[in-house]
């Protein structure tokens, strides 16, 4: 989840060991809490953060595991916390989001198109370029 750091928020991240017969669904999938006055999401004297989870993925780096995307709720569980700007997206018809997939071809262990010896200029033609 983002966490309520500004201007940029961090990702966080918890850890829960469940079994499951098969790959679980979003329904199979609990609320979680946690001290929203750690993540800049809550005041100490009512730290209560709900986590609802929204998306769930395998986890390529732990056999059998899942990787389980939430968004933060305030503590009845329904009402998206003021950090969470994912809850309230739908509700914006002109709200458009992109993805930047950044990938690198190499040859002989090098960028390709970058000199045999050395570095290229500073920024340049390679800038989002294909190496040549």
């Amino acid at each position: 989840w983002l966490d309520g750091y500004t201007p940029t928020p961090n990702l966080r991240g918890k850890t829960q060991i469940k079994e499951f017969a098969s790959f679980p669904t979003l329904e199979q999938l609990p609320l979680w809490g946690f001290d929203g006055s750690s993540t800049q999401q809550a005041e100490g004297h009512s730290s209560d953060c709900v986590l609802k989870p929204v998306a769930v993925f395998p986890d390529g780096a732990r056999a059998n595991g899942v990787l389980v995307m939430c968004e933060v709720m305030m503590p009845d569980g329904k009402t998206p916390h003021a950090s969470n700007k994912r809850a309230t997206i739908l509700d914006d018809a002109g709200a458009w989001f992109g993805f930047e997939q950044e990938y690198f071809f190499y040859k002989d262990g090098r960028p390709l198109g970058f000199p045999t010896s050395g570095y290229p200029a500073p920024q340049g033609p390679y800038y989002t370029g294909v190496g040549f």
